[in-house]
């Protein structure tokens, strides 16, 4: 009985100790978004380029620079002027950052609009936005996010 009091005192007081202890908590996730501008053409070979500001619920903020490249049976020109990411699996705002597996679909004339859902590892990010221009096809590629200089 002793034995058994002695090892639930030991594993109380290491429990204690271990959440005394500084940088123990479990982090929590932030809730990032982004609004951004972004144009682009396509044939055959797709590529686009913005700029964007990503703010957190915990006050980080941060311009960056956007770029896409692609390709597929694609074809068009297009600017996306209300531009708006929601990231997801984000505990710090660097995180953001990097290169996302991007597929999509799209058609649009005159007054083009644009959803898509890209993953970077634990991060996963969903754009979507609305602008002018033409555009129909098929593409694979790759969205990248940098800090603005």
């Amino acid at each position: 009985m002793t034995l058994v009091l002695h090892r639930s005192a030991l594993a109380a007081a290491a429990l204690l100790a271990a959440l005394a202890l500084p940088g123990t908590a479990a982090a929590q996730t932030i809730d990032c978004q982004m609004r951004f501008t972004l144009s682009g053409w396509s044939a055959f070979f797709k590529t686009a380029s913005g700029n964007g500001t990503v703010s957190c619920n915990n006050g980080q903020r941060m311009n960056v620079r956007l770029s896409a490249k692609g390709g597929g049976l694609t074809v068009g020109r297009h600017t996306i002027e209300d531009g708006r990411g929601e990231f997801t699996g984000v505990y710090d705002i660097s995180e953001v950052l990097g290169s996302y597996v991007t597929a999509e679909a799209h058609a649009g004339a005159v007054r083009s609009a644009t959803g898509r859902v890209m993953t970077k590892g634990e991060v996963a990010m969903a754009l979507s936005g609305t602008g002018r221009g033409f555009d129909l096809g098929v593409a694979f590629g790759k969205f990248t996010i940098r800090r603005a200089r």
